[in-house]
């Protein structure tokens, strides 16, 4: 009988999800990464925070700093995102800052591959006056520097998506057409985008179709609740279960981070969370 290419295929697509669920893996997708920001309580400890985050099934805690990664290293975590040069108001969206940025990347990004830490994140800075077809060109002109060394390196550089309409008022990387530009035009598999939840539907909503859209482009996710990024329950507008359930539908490995700030017990929050978010 003829073997055509397509029934070649499929016997193909048989044998591997064959293998995968004889390895107990489900075959369309993979577990998600799930991570916490650091930041959202400073009322606790990071050793504290590590060993909670550890219990829950957590596997990072993140926006951390070099003296830092130690620690999260002693509770079998890793921390996702690494804290890099520039904040949110001063980043790489304005030239005279760029040779700054530069060698302070050139810096962390050696220890950051040490640590075997997978990204470090940027910003693009506020407008302050500059457009965005000019806060595009300088931001892709700066990180166009620095990707031979993150890509030599295995490190991705991530550029976080806030909102400024609420929370970051004039922050230039608000509108994820504009960060996904940025990414085809610094023109590097090591440089992609944070896409945050919570800021990105303030800002355009639509937000399982934009991911579906634009995950090539993306490498990490934070969640929070709209309003008041709060609790990701049922107190806020968002399906944080079907948001994670389409993430992982997309094939996507990475970490999905939660940057909540808890209104009730901090670690009943977060428990919570992690469960709205795992995908079976």
């Amino acid at each position: 009988m003829e073997v055509t290419r397509r029934t070649a295929f499929a016997a193909l697509a048989t044998t591997v999800a064959v293998t995968r669920a004889a390895a107990g893996q489900d075959p369309k997708k993979a577990p998600l990464k799930q991570s916490v920001c650091r930041w959202c309580y400073g009322n606790m400890s990071l050793e504290d925070l590590c060993k909670n985050a550890a219990q829950i099934g957590i596997q990072s805690v993140e926006l951390l700093s070099e003296n830092e990664w130690e620690i999260v290293r002693k509770y079998n975590l890793t921390c996702a995102v690494a804290n890099g040069p520039g904040g949110i108001v001063e980043g790489w969206n304005r030239v005279a800052d760029h040779d700054r940025l530069v060698r302070e990347s050139e810096r962390l990004l050696p220890k950051i591959a040490a640590a075997k830490l997978p990204c470090m994140i940027v910003f693009s800075g506020n407008r302050r006056g500059i457009s965005d077809a000019e806060g595009l060109e300088n931001c892709a002109r700066g990180l166009k520097r620095i990707m031979p060394l993150a890509e030599s390196l295995g490190v991705t550089v991530v550029m976080e998506l806030l909102n400024s309409k609420r929370d970051h008022r004039d922050y230039q990387c608000d509108h994820t057409a504009w960060g996904v530009e940025l990414c085809k035009r610094v023109g590097s598999n090591r440089f992609k985008l944070l896409y945050d939840i919570y800021h990105m539907q303030i800002m355009e909503g639509d937000i399982i179709q934009t991911i579906q859209n634009n995950i090539q482009y993306i490498a990490h996710f934070h969640t929070g609740g709209v309003p008041g990024r709060n609790e990701i329950d049922e107190t806020q507008e968002l399906n944080y279960a079907r948001i994670a359930r389409a993430i992982v539908d997309t094939g996507f490995q990475g970490y999905l981070a939660h940057e909540f700030i808890p209104r009730r017990d901090p670690m009943t929050s977060l428990r919570q969370a992690y469960q709205i978010c795992k995908v079976a």
